[in-house]
């Protein structure tokens, strides 16, 4: 296992072809998501989607993690990587089931992901660097203890499984908070993650590309189904107009901003914590609830709006809005006001009288592209100076 660490000039870390190659796994893993969700759309629904989200979210981004470390160019990496993705194609097939038959099947395949990823990691560090190494002998027990939970909730059914994956998810949610104390072996520090921030960066940009690209597909696979009437068109034209908009808000100013910030900060192990593993959180949430929006108003772009679509449409726009404000918060000093305004803008459409279901996806992506534009403007090309 020796030699599989990332030789590295400076702080750069160049993403390789076989992450891009692991990451079309989350391709089909988000539009599990998204049909998930249209699927049962309710508080239940929502809530079980984002219980399944949150565990995704959180084996792409340690995936990521440990990619910043070991080179993906040696072949054993390469392997563990395949493997992964043969675990995370049974996950991801396994979702729209995961409450139900598949259950243990979920369960199973998340936890040989998390644990073996972090056995794998642990084993290529050992004898090379002492304190990763050590950090790694924590992670790995920590994922240990929510793997029995995340086995034990496949096993059970109804409200006991999910009581099991949501303490699964609190163990592994809270490991960095906690710097993955573990009695005897002490704790961690953020400069133990020391990170290539660059690399994490592109990293999460690119996993913003697919779930973008996820709700493209959604929409363009939808409309081509249907009558090209001019209030479906209407209604493809709000989603490819919102998507448009949301790709401008987080990549125009926000990411190359937070990328240089990571790159040159004295502590990027705790940038890469707060503003990327946990931040990213809501952004990625709310561009999912946007594709199920999208082919919700699509396939009825007139007629009664359904509550579901209502909150979809909106609160999808709204995750969206206030993960970028988040995430821009965390990575410079002011939180947008553009973003504020938006946010406010949103509030406002929810008592709005809205008739067709078109006209509400035109006055939503309206209020997104709003946002970009002001925050745009407001910069005038500056990144050296907070947005408005």
């Amino acid at each position: 296992m020796s030699g599989l660490l990332r030789t590295r000039t400076g702080h750069e870390a160049r993403v390789g072809t076989v992450e891009l190659f692991f990451d079309l796994i989350f391709v089909f893993a988000i539009t599990q998501l998204s049909h998930g969700l249209l699927a049962h759309p309710s508080l239940l629904g929502a809530v079980e989607t984002l219980i399944l989200f949150l565990g995704i979210w959180w084996v792409w981004i340690y995936t990521s993690w440990v990619t910043n470390w070991l080179d993906p160019e040696r072949w054993q990496v390469r392997m563990m990587l395949f493997g992964l993705m043969a675990c995370g194609l049974v996950l991801s097939m396994t979702i729209p089931q995961a409450w139900g038959a598949r259950g243990l099947y979920f369960g199973v395949a998340f936890a040989v992901m998390q644990v073996g990823r972090s056995l794998f990691t642990m084993l290529a560090l050992r004898g090379h660097d002492a304190v990763r190494y050590r950090n790694f002998q924590r992670i790995t027990l920590w994922l240990v203890a929510s793997a029995l939970l995340w086995i034990g909730g496949g096993l059970s059914d109804g409200p006991m499984r999910m009581a099991l994956w949501v303490g699964a998810l609190l163990i592994e949610y809270a490991g960095p908070f906690a710097l993955f104390y573990v009695p005897g072996l002490g704790g961690s520090t953020t400069a133990d993650w020391n990170v290539a921030g660059e690399h994490l960066a592109e990293r999460c940009g690119l996993f913003i590309i697919i779930a973008l690209g996820e709700s493209i597909l959604i929409t363009g696979s939808t409309a081509a189904t249907l009558p090209w009437t001019a209030p479906v068109l209407a209604a493809f034209a709000s989603a490819f107009l919102g998507t448009v908009a949301m790709w401008w808000i987080y990549f125009n100013i926000g990411a190359e901003r937070a990328s240089h910030l990571i790159a040159h900060h004295d502590d990027p192990g705790r940038i890469a914590r707060i503003a990327y593993t946990y931040g990213h959180i809501p952004v990625v949430a709310g561009i999912i609830v946007s594709a199920a929006s999208d082919e919700m108003l699509v396939a009825h772009p007139t007629g009664h709006i359904a509550p579901a679509a209502y909150a979809m449409t909106l609160g999808g726009a709204a995750l969206f809005i206030a993960g970028n404000m988040i995430f821009k918060g965390l990575t410079w000093t002011h939180r947008p006001l553009s973003h504020w305004i938006g946010l406010g803008l949103l509030a406002l459409l929810a008592v709005l009288p809205f008739h067709d279901g078109y006209a509400l996806g035109l006055a939503t992506a309206g209020v997104l592209l709003f946002v970009a534009v002001w925050e745009t403007w407001s910069l005038r090309g500056s990144l050296s100076a907070p947005p408005a």
